[in-house]
């Protein structure tokens, strides 16, 4: 049953999508996506966006697009910006009601979708996220998973699960658009503006070719984001941990100035002293680089290092004049919209 009313030209839903690595997928992913959303009976859009991808998977959403041109939008970026940046890239080129993010490597089976959409109809949510009964990631990224879980439940007091299978609202998605800085966390973004976040039980498959774009750099990064970004909680454990150490050292002083008045101290200790300075010395160059680790994260915003830059975006006339309503919180670079037409050349 159609989602859409009759004076509303935007599609219901938009499916948002970053690419980094996934050629051999994606023609599957798609035709799988297509099948699914028309089976639903919905008006949709689906989103690409080329996350500096080194292998061809600009050429494969090329041809995609060019035989769906009217569903099918993609976006090449000028360098790889990480997948959060690029799915702020994809949200401001979506103009669906609700917006659904999934990853490239059919994970996520896009049969799972009309799950999200019907949690969403209801009205009780604005964001919903889909939880997986069984992660099929490696050891170390379901490890990654948990510790960046734990981060964001800390930091929002909440109790979802965060993934990235999703569906957002277009009410909720359009509070985040001014947002422009690189060190982006989309589920924090999202967390700052509701309260009304669920959960609903999907599927998670075994990535069927290639390997994850996420290293553990990338993640212990994306937990940065998180604490730097959205919580003071850093800076203020090392103020905790400095009272603590400072009153811990003051007790030792008055210890060892009594022991000293009562003459119970013959031989000064050599270990203790270069155990205290170790100690110290490591909690005050911890400190330094929290305190650094913002300082820089500053530094680079106000030299206005970009949230993304677009190289090309390919989309049908129809769906620009649609997507006007979103023009304005695009960023500033360098883009390039096309109809469609010499988009293989282009490539």
């Amino acid at each position: 049953m159609p989602l859409q009313s009759a004076n509303d030209a935007r599609p219901d839903v938009s499916i948002v999508i970053p690419v980094y690595r996934s050629a051999p997928t994606l023609r599957d992913l798609v035709g799988r996506l297509m099948a699914v959303l028309r089976g639903m009976q919905v008006t949709f859009e689906i989103v690409l966006v080329d996350d500096g991808s080194p292998d061809d998977s600009w050429r494969v959403l090329c041809e995609l697009h060019e035989q769906h041109p009217e569903h099918v939008i993609t976006v090449q970026l000028m360098r790889n910006f990480g997948q959060h940046n690029a799915l702020m890239c994809g949200f401001r080129q979506s103009t669906g009601r609700w917006i659904i993010t999934m990853d490239d490597d059919l994970q996520n089976p896009p049969e799972e979708i009309p799950r999200l959409l019907e949690a969403m109809q209801d009205g009780q949510y604005d964001l919903v996220y889909g939880r997986y009964a069984q992660k099929q990631h490696h050891r170390w990224r379901n490890l990654s998973s948990v510790v960046v879980n734990a981060f964001y439940r800390c930091v929002f007091q909440s109790r979802v699960t965060v993934t990235s299978f999703r569906i957002i609202r277009r009410e909720l998605l359009e509070t985040i658009f001014p947002y422009r800085l690189n060190f982006t966390f989309i589920d924090g973004l999202l967390a700052w503006n509701t309260q009304r976040v669920g959960e609903v039980d999907v599927t998670h498959v075994p990535r069927q070719s290639g390997r994850s774009g996420y290293s553990i750099s990338k993640l212990i990064l994306l937990a940065l984001n998180l604490f730097t970004n959205f919580s003071l909680l850093p800076l203020q454990l090392v103020t905790l941990t400095g009272l603590t150490t400072a009153a811990a050292g003051i007790a030792a002083a008055l210890f060892f100035l009594a022991r000293y008045c009562v003459s119970s101290i013959t031989v000064p200790g050599y270990a203790s002293t270069i155990t205290a300075v170790l100690v110290l010395g490591g909690l005050q160059l911890l400190s330094l680089g929290i305190l650094g680790e913002y300082l820089g994260r500053i530094h680079l915003n106000v030299n206005r290092k970009p949230q993304y830059v677009e190289r090309q975006v390919l989309r049908t006339r129809r769906e620009k004049t649609a997507a006007v309503a979103s023009a304005a919180f695009r960023p500033i670079g360098h883009e390039h919209e096309g109809d469609g037409s010499g988009a293989l050349e282009a490539a």
